[in-house]
């Protein structure tokens, strides 16, 4: 017999979407302590079983940049969740979450940077050093990135190949300030930024270099929540055998 799960918590806002959610098996195909705590603060307690989807999609593939997050956050979470109904079929997850931040540079409030000067935004991965990371932040000073989260659901259906999966995106614009360089020296220096795409970590001493922010906070943190929950009201309202199944 399948052990209980529940990964709704007390803190949880008692809505249609959460209700469902309430004695299944959800899991975060991440290992990132940044997207499990920002569940956490909106009432989701998830099991962490991180991906070993190697993450190499040629970003050229893609005819809209947009859609690379998107792609990666997806084969997160059909890995996760056929590796875990390979290795327990008496206990399948109700609800696997893939999800991938990453940065773009060159970005314009409510218009095309291409359109508007025929330059291709630059992917901006986790910086490979200290230099790399000083780098970034000298590309990205004084101008605005965008912040690109992919959101990808997996959950079991009856029909083939036996899962469905639902995806969003979510975007949100970064204004650096015009730091000086001993500022982003100093940023560098702390080596916050090691671990964080783009370089920076806007939820900790890398707010000092933000000068505004449009879009959603946590989106950037690397988790859209509200984005997210939006996801699983239309999901409960459009489809009735939702997680029923």
């Amino acid at each position: 017999m399948a052990p209980q799960r529940n990964a709704v918590l007390p803190n949880a806002l008692k809505t249609p979407a959460v209700q469902k959610l309430t004695n299944k098996r959800v899991i975060l195909a991440s290992a990132s302590p940044r997207r499990k705590e920002i569940l956490q603060t909106l009432g989701l307690a998830p099991e962490i079983v991180p991906s070993t989807f190697a993450e190499d999609l040629p970003i050229s593939s893609f005819e809209d940049i947009h859609e690379y997050p998107v792609s990666t956050a997806t084969q997160k979470a059909v890995e996760v969740y056929q590796r875990l109904l390979t290795d327990a079929p008496d206990d399948p997850p109700d609800l696997v979450i893939g999800a991938d931040t990453v940065v773009f540079t060159h970005a314009l409030p409510s218009t095309s940077i291409e359109m508007e000067t025929g330059v291709r935004q630059e992917l901006l991965e986790k910086p490979s050093s200290k230099d790399d990371n000083m780098r970034m932040l000298m590309d990205l000073n004084g101008s605005v990135c965008e912040v690109v989260t992919g959101v990808s659901l997996v959950y079991p259906i009856l029909s083939a190949p036996g899962y469905e999966i639902k995806s969003i995106d979510e975007r949100t614009l970064v204004f650096f300030g015009d730091n000086p360089d001993h500022l982003l020296k100093a940023y560098v220096d702390s080596e916050e930024g090691l671990d964080r795409a783009g370089g920076f970590a806007v939820q900790g001493r890398g707010n000092l270099l933000i000068r505004k922010i449009d879009g959603d906070f946590y989106n950037v943190m690397g988790f859209p929540g509200a984005s997210f929950f939006k996801l699983l009201e239309i999901l409960v309202e459009e489809d009735e055998d939702f997680l029923a199944i």
